[in-house]
């Protein structure tokens, strides 16, 4: 992971953006605004009847048990109307929290879709610096923290307000005098909130922080497990995520201990105190005159129900504060600027002809070190462009800038006469067709990995692109033919298999512009040469850009292009390089003689 990364998780929230993200949070709650009405009322509802049940229970001592009369009629509808209220509390508290835990879910499910969205609408370059594990754990841990704070927070939030409300209107109207010295403890309470909500921002931060660790290891060490087998790096793996668990145990240890502290034990002595306040005021009271047992009883039910919610909000401040921990890091992706390129569109741009032309185009990845520089060339309608040179030459980020997967600030790239930026980006996945060396696969079947769930490709044209690119053959050998199961990156077939299947998706899309990414080094040398004659087809009438590993592959080629260093240092036919006994007559005779291009030096 790398430290930018890590730095920008640890840092602190300041009170401006504490707010700013509660009040982008809060304004997903606009989609569902009549039925959070109706659940505050069912709330409303619940409050009174937790405000009425201690007066039916003060009447009944008060006027019944002390006095010793127990008329039959009397205490039946006490008791009745104290059943019937519990009961009807029970009923609405349950639709109470049906309807809050339906809009949490709801919410969430908006925001889940709202960051996923984004994900793919972001330009290759966040990837290349933002570890895969940390953006899972952003789509999945996160907002699930978000969904716990609508349920759990948002509902006693509420909740916790009007019982409030209710509990000290209830404890005025019984006894003024000592409402009011109930008050002293407020100053307290509050003290207690401002330094939990202080503190335990910054735990719930570092946790949040830990974890994204903990997933971005484990979606690497998965992703790359052949390779950690092959070279004995299961230790090592295993330790850094010891430290990595280690380090997030003693965050999570560090915040149990803080709440231990804060939540339980201060609540307690609080109520301690309070009781103590209400015993012997009323003890004061006792010895001037006759005390009401109901009223004491009422008072310190209310005051116990008081402290209750603040207690349940306090709690809830721990979620609260994981939740808005979480929500800022959502926030940051929806906010990223490094987005796909944009188009500047000009009306009826329309590929026909497919003649690319690069003109004068520099490219740095970073924004400083040039990996392409001054690249010139022209692909005429039907021609085929190859690409040649050692690693890191420069041959991928040509591909890059011309799929529009990197922005270029230098020079341009013309398609037809005009700026590929101008054309609708859908206009350029539609007519170009890119295989790539590492072929992609996803879950699901043949038939689906060719057509990519394209309903109007039919499955003839599946079939023939098959066989137009010699997939047929392999795939009619299964067992279940197209239909064959497709397990996670194709990992049943061989790398030359998936290739064959890539071919073919890419040529069902009858595309005018192809771009081959040293399509056949996976492929062993009899399928590479049961191929070649489509490949030779599917070049046919379209203008091909290819990157060549083999250079038997591209003989035939109109125009090669040799690059170093991100220059192209030579460029003509096969014919015509082999004559220059220059870089690629040097490539041609090494490749011939068994040695592999990359052991050549620049």
């Amino acid at each position: 992971m790398s430290t930018d990364y890590q730095n920008e998780e640890l840092e602190t929230m300041t009170g401006k953006e504490h707010r700013t993200v509660l009040k982008r949070l809060m304004s997903y709650t606009k989609y569902h605004i009549p039925l959070l009405l109706l659940t505050g009322f069912l709330v409303l509802l619940v409050t009174a009847a937790e405000v009425i049940s201690p007066l039916l229970v003060r009447a009944f001592l008060d006027q019944h048990l002390t006095p010793l009369s127990f008329e039959t009629k009397a205490i039946v509808i006490l008791a009745s109307a104290y059943i019937g209220l519990e009961i009807g509390k029970f009923v609405v508290w349950y639709f109470q929290l049906f309807f809050f835990q339906k809009i949490a879910l709801q919410i969430v499910e908006r925001i889940r879709v709202d960051i996923f969205s984004k994900l793919h609408s972001l330009g290759m370059r966040y990837f290349d610096q933002t570890p895969a594990g940390g953006i899972v754990s952003r789509v999945t841990n996160d907002t699930e923290a978000i969904k716990d704070m609508f349920i759990n927070v948002l509902s006693t939030a509420i909740q916790s307000l009007f019982m409030l409300i209710g509990m000290y209107v209830a404890m005025f109207s019984l006894n003024v005098q000592l409402a009011l010295y109930s008050l002293i403890l407020f100053p307290v309470i509050a003290g207690i909130v401002v330094v939990y909500r202080k503190y335990s921002s910054k735990f719930y931060r570092a946790k949040r922080e830990k974890l994204s660790q903990l997933n971005a290891n484990i979606s690497e060490s998965i992703s790359g497990m052949s390779i950690v087998q092959e070279f004995n790096q299961e230790k090592r793996l295993t330790d850094e995520f010891e430290v990595i668990n280690k380090d997030y145990y003693d965050v999570g240890i560090k915040n149990i201990k803080f709440n231990a502290l804060l939540l339980g034990p201060a609540i307690d002595f609080l109520y301690a105190i309070a009781v103590v306040i209400i015993l012997s005021y009323f003890g004061a009271e006792a010895l001037i005159g006759p005390v009401a047992i109901g009223t004491i009883y009422a008072f310190i039910n209310y005051f116990d129900r008081f402290l209750e919610a603040i207690f349940n909000v306090m709690e809830r401040l721990a979620m609260y504060q994981e939740a808005i921990t979480a929500a800022s890091r959502v926030f940051k992706i929806m906010d990223e600027k490094e987005e796909v390129p944009a188009q500047h569109l000009e009306k009826g741009a329309q590929i026909k002809e497919a003649q690319i032309e690069f003109k004068n185009v520099s490219f740095a990845y970073d924004g400083e070190n040039n990996v392409l520089k001054n690249i010139s060339f022209t692909a005429q309608t039907g021609q085929t462009v190859a690409l040649v040179g050692h690693t890191g030459s420069g041959k991928s980020s040509i591909i890059n800038l011309m799929m529009r997967f990197y922005e270029f600030e230098h020079g341009d790239i013309l398609i037809d006469g005009r700026s590929i930026k101008n054309y609708p980006i859908t206009e350029l996945r539609k007519k170009t067709g890119l295989v790539l060396q590492d072929s992609f696969m996803f879950y699901g079947n043949i038939r689906d990995n060719i057509r990519l769930y394209n309903e109007k490709i039919t499955d003839q044209e599946v079939e023939e692109a098959a066989k137009f690119v010699q997939a047929d053959r392999f795939i009619q050998s299964l067992s279940s033919g197209y239909d064959h199961k497709v397990i996670e990156r194709g990992a049943s077939f061989s790398s030359g298999q998936r290739q064959l299947i890539s071919f073919a998706r890419t040529i069902v899309t009858d595309p005018q512009i192809l771009v081959l990414d040293e399509a056949t080094a996976n492929i062993d040398t009899e399928t590479e040469s049961m191929i070649q004659t489509g490949l030779k087809r599917m070049r046919e009438g379209r203008t091909t850009i290819a990157i060549a590993h083999r250079l038997s592959t591209i003989k035939d080629a109109d125009l090669i292009l040799v690059l170093r260093k991100g220059e192209i240092v030579e460029r003509g036919t096969h014919a015509e390089l082999l004559k220059e006994r220059g870089i690629y007559h040097s490539m041609y005779l090494l490749q011939n003689s068994g040695m592999d291009l990359d052991e050549v030096g620049s």
